[in-house]
């Protein structure tokens, strides 16, 4: 029996196996899909808000504060891009100057650090591509920008790391409470474990009324997204956010710690929770909203969009609380659930240790991990060192992003294993340049169906039915010339016999 079984391998499932993991825990993270951060870790603004939105008192408004105050030095050890860029939230009008005094006031309260009221004039002395009808702003220097998915594999790694399991495309169905503790199901397979934690983002309702809690419900919030080529990413040093309404914080420009530039999301509540859908109304609607803030765009420089789905939780906020038995759940995480998930990792063990769970910190506790891109930040000489010895990394198989084989090798032999080309893409960036992967994606598969011991037809895109090829070329041909013989064959079958004689 495991002592404590998580149930999703997000941002906020990775970082809460780590944190126990931390504490002493014997833990196994539980996921549905073939790989780590496939829910809302995936495509998301990538903020860490400085925490002025949320409201004063709520687990919100805490958790954000303090997640924010965590972030950096959590990154720091596990090899994750950070950067505190700040943030500025724009107006144009009095109404919204009321507003922005209002988050002031709230994040003031909160306990955020270094907020400031600006006109117009003293906005654009920071970022001077503002819109012309901006007229207030409010500036927050600790806000920052991270990689989601990069820190929920880096969780999940260095968790396993120290001990963790992690098992994929494990879809709980079942959970029953037995000898203490609880057996979780999913088709055929099962473990046990004395306390869960359920971090099912848009699915953490449904595990929740496995174990027997209705209390609340989840619903999508579905964002469309637009990214440019990084020639645009400086475009903006800071991330511009409009004023906020009921829907959300807006749709925001900003620069990424990849250096691209990102813009959205929209904000619609839908019921299917699988939608990932792109629409005409909904990049359009990215678009005339991003360039009232941010005047210049230039979106003929768009490499791709995208959509992501939030977990809105029907309290209106964060939703996290433990039975006598040690059911936690952690749902409704969404925005600012990135900012607080070291935050909300931090409360979930408190939770588990007031009902008996018997916490306390590992001294061998490993907490540093390697950067995933170190080989792009080394000198040529320490690079050429490398490659003496690795020849692999002087191989470039993406050109845009100059990835090389010796950095996808060691990828796919770095646990969280990827096992499909969008695993790849999200451990090393290669296909997210501008040819998004037009170049590079059969080396690519070559690599995985070499390194994975797999036909090369069964590599995947994303996993399921997601398959790039069909047949071996020569296969094809040999099969294409055999069904044409056939056709004329049974052509001159049909002629002769019509007419009695030779065709």
């Amino acid at each position: 029996m495991f002592d404590v079984a998580v149930i999703g391998a997000g941002v906020v499932g990775g970082l809460v196996a780590r944190a126990l993991v931390k504490n002493g825990m014997r833990v196994v993270i539980l996921e549905k899909e073939s790989d780590v951060a496939l829910g809302a870790t995936r495509a998301n603004s990538a903020i860490v808000h400085a925490g002025y939105d949320a409201k004063e008192g709520s687990l919100k408004a805490k958790l954000n504060v303090r997640g924010s105050e965590m972030m950096e030095s959590v990154c720091a050890e596990l090899g994750v891009k950070y950067k505190r860029c700040g943030s500025m939230v724009v107006g144009f009008s009095e109404e919204d100057r009321e507003t922005l005094a209002a988050l002031l006031k709230r994040g003031e309260s909160n306990g955020v650090r270094g907020l400031k009221l600006l006109s117009g004039e003293e906005a654009r002395k920071i970022e001077k591509n503002l819109g012309d009808g901006v007229s207030c702003a409010l500036h927050a220097p600790t806000g920052a920008i991270v990689c989601p998915y990069e820190l929920c594999m880096a969780a999940v790694g260095n968790a396993i790391d120290n001990g963790a399991e992690l098992r994929l495309e494990f879809k709980v169905d079942k959970i029953e409470r037995a000898n203490g503790g609880f057996i979780i199901g999913a088709a055929d397979k099962s473990v046990s474990a004395r306390y869960v934690v359920n971090c099912a983002g848009l699915y953490s309702d449904e595990v929740a009324r496995l174990a027997g809690d209705d209390g609340f419900t989840v619903r999508a919030r579905r964002g469309e997204y637009i990214l440019l080529d990084k020639e645009c990413g400086d475009h903006v040093g800071s991330t511009i956010f409009r004023c906020p309404s009921k829907m959300g914080k807006g749709v925001l420009v900003t620069p990424t710690v990849d250096g691209n530039l990102l813009i959205g999301p929209t904000a619609e509540d839908i019921d299917d929770k699988t939608d990932l859908s792109t629409t005409a109304a909904g990049q359009a609607r990215v678009r005339a909203l991003a360039s009232e803030q941010v005047k210049g765009i230039n979106f003929g420089k768009t490499i791709t969009n995208f959509t992501g789905l939030r977990a809105g939780g029907s309290t209106g906020d964060f939703i996290i609380n433990v039975t006598e038995d040690g059911f936690v759940n952690a749902a409704g995480i969404e925005s600012p659930g990135l900012s607080a998930s070291p935050a909300i990792a931090e409360y979930v063990c408190e939770l588990l240790s007031g009902v008996g769970a018997p916490l306390k910190e590992r001294e061998d506790f490993v907490p540093t991990r390697r950067p995933m891109h170190y080989f792009k930040e080394l000198t040529q000489e320490e690079k050429n060192e490398i490659i003496k010895e690795h020849p692999e990394y002087a191989r470039v198989i993406c050109r845009c992003e100059l990835v090389t084989e010796g950095e996808i090798i060691e990828a796919i032999r770095t646990e969280p294993r990827p096992v499909t080309v969008d695993g790849i893409k999200r451990r090393t960036r290669a296909t997210m340049g501008r040819c998004q992967g037009g170049f590079c994606t059969p080396y690519i598969v070559e690599i995985l169906s070499r390194e994975r011991g797999i036909d090369y037809l069964d590599v995947t895109k994303s996993g399921g039915k997601s398959f790039l090829n069909i047949s071996r070329t020569k296969e094809k041909l040999w099969k294409n010339n055999e069904n044409a013989n056939n056709s004329l064959h049974n052509k001159a079958k049909t002629v002769k016999n019509a007419d009695g004689g030779n065709a």
